[in-house]
């Protein structure tokens, strides 16, 4: 469902994501992980086919992400790094244009927006004003933006940030529901949310996959993972949480 091969990106002299290969199978829900700067944003954005590989290739549900973007916007829930915009549209008229810019309309839009809404406890802000919600309202609307479609292949940076503890574990049970079907691809700073809910585990430092396993082979006695993630990424100056 989701396929790298070789994946190179760099920004001048510096290579950011470095021939990384990896597959997300459906119903795996993976969780990315990595200090700030491993790469793991940029690699989320060559797979949906926003920013462009100096090298190797990427495929989303069959679709190559360059040579068919059309096919593979359709196939992506896509939830990007601290998403903004659209600010003078409610939170139903931002939703009704991205399901509209999919294909959906009429009652099935209806539905869909109705659906999506209720998924993340959005429904109490449809009519407010994209610009004057809260970083946690906004979150979630655009995290039922990604889901609007019911596509088969979701990819979200971070997308509990911002979110108080009772919407977290909401969403966390939410990703593990939608994952049984989908192949999902989530990158969190929050230790715990990977431990709870990944079926695989992927640790990125320096561009390159340093771990790719099941969570049970990576954590500790206590059933952490911050002893593997100390070890292999290094965590200095890094704003990775765990719980208490």
């Amino acid at each position: 469902m989701i396929e790298a091969l070789g994946l190179t990106m760099r920004f001048g002299r510096r290579t950011v994501v470095d021939r990384l290969s990896l597959q997300v199978r459906r119903g795996e829900l993976c969780a990315f992980l990595g200090r700030n700067g491993a790469g793991k944003t940029t690699t989320m954005r060559l797979l949906a086919g926003v920013l462009r590989a100096v090298g190797g290739s990427a495929r989303i549900n069959g679709h190559d992400v360059i040579a068919e973007r059309c096919a593979v916007a359709a196939s992506i829930g896509l939830l990007p790094e601290a998403a903004t915009g659209f600010s003078r549209l409610t939170v139903a008229e931002f939703l009704r244009f991205c399901g509209e810019s999919r294909g959906l309309a009429g009652r099935t839009l209806a539905a869909a927006i109705d659906r999506a809404s209720e998924r993340v406890h959005a429904r109490e802000v449809r009519d407010t004003l994209m610009g004057e919600l809260s970083k946690g309202w906004r979150q979630r609307a655009w995290l039922a933006q990604a889901l609007l479609h019911d596509p088969p292949v979701l990819i979200l940076d971070e997308p509990t940030d911002g979110l108080d503890p009772v919407e977290r574990r909401h969403i966390r049970a939410l990703l593990e529901s939608v994952s049984r079907d989908k192949a999902v691809l989530v990158s969190t700073h929050v230790l715990e949310e990977a431990e709870e809910i990944a079926t695989r585990v992927v640790l990125i430092a320096q561009g390159r996959i340093v771990a790719d396993d099941v969570p049970s082979n990576l954590v500790d006695e206590r059933g952490r993972l911050a002893s593997a993630f100390h070890r292999l990424a290094g965590d200095e100056q890094e704003n990775v949480r765990e719980r208490p």
